[in-house]
């Protein structure tokens, strides 16, 4: 168990634990009402969400699970840590939690796994809110990302030296970060072996016609039509060198009709550059209705 004492006071809320198949499954719940459930993506975890908790658990229902091998959750080193077992983990812990009228918020990552449950179970999800995340097929990803995928080097950088996750803290934002917001995100990957879900992670990127995860993700890019009729808001750091402007276009192409937040001034990790934007314009979107 990591002790969250040193955080505790940007991160002042006390992880449940769901039995996933022996591990623990850790996540935030806070407040009451309809969930608004929070998903991130690789390399951060729940703490990424953290002003958003602490703003809206007051109104609202917050949600904020960690993936196994992210965050407090546990890091089964013998896990698969692939697209499609992390979208069974958020389904099991959905039903589990028998959650619905669910406002989803996804992130990264947390894009095709949030998705891939909503299109399994379209009745539990009432809206949608897309940041930075993509959930269609493509075939070019940024090189510094690439080098991580590259058999004999990926694991070298990112398991053993720890470099996806100190550049991360780093590349991902526009403002840098205090000191002590960057050893948070990286206080649940000091240890070697608690790095190996995030190689996994950059590993199961389908890229080719070939990769194993590919057709998953095709299916949730042709389920996506299942949810065209739930209102949807994309927000949107402009300056995000890995999910660029064009995937904005893609989903706005997607969901035309989606209330849309340009942040001019903010990068990959958006919470942390503009939550005096983010904030506001989700809970008037999750009261609009």
């Amino acid at each position: 168990m990591i002790n969250l004492e040193s955080i505790k006071n940007l991160y002042p809320f006390a992880p449940r634990s769901y039995n996933m198949n022996g591990n623990d499954y850790r996540y935030v719940d806070e407040g009451e009402g309809d969930p608004l459930l929070m998903v991130h993506g690789n390399p951060s975890w729940s703490f990424l969400f953290r002003r958003l908790i602490a703003e809206l658990r007051s109104e609202h229902r917050v949600v904020a699970p960690d993936h196994l091998g992210f965050g407090m959750s546990d890091k089964p080193c013998e896990f698969p840590y692939r697209l499609e077992t992390h979208i069974d983990n958020l389904e099991t812990f959905v039903l589990g939690l028998d959650l619905k009228n669910i406002t989803m918020l996804v992130h990264d990552w947390g894009g095709p796994i949030g998705l891939g449950v909503a299109i399994r179970h379209p009745e539990r999800f009432k809206r949608l809110i897309i940041t930075n995340t993509a959930a269609f097929a493509d075939t070019k990803i940024p090189l510094r990302i690439a080098a991580g995928k590259i058999p004999w080097l990926g694991r070298r950088l990112i398991v053993d030296l720890n470099l996806f996750l100190l550049a991360a803290v780093r590349m991902t934002v526009v403002n840098p970060l205090p000191p002590e917001v960057r050893n948070a995100y990286l206080l649940p990957f000091k240890k070697r072996k608690s790095r190996l879900s995030i190689a996994k992670f950059v590993e199961d990127i389908p890229i080719s016609p070939q990769h194993a995860s590919i057709d998953v993700l095709l299916g949730i890019e042709h389920g996506l039509w299942m949810l065209k009729n739930n209102p949807v808001a994309i927000i949107w750091g402009m300056r995000d060198w890995c999910f660029t402007p064009h995937f904005l276009e893609r989903w706005i192409d997607v969901f035309p009709h989606a209330e849309v937040l340009e942040l001019e001034n903010a990068g990959h990790w958006l919470f942390e550059d503009a939550p005096e934007d983010i904030i506001p314009f989700v809970r008037h979107f999750i009261e609009s209705d």
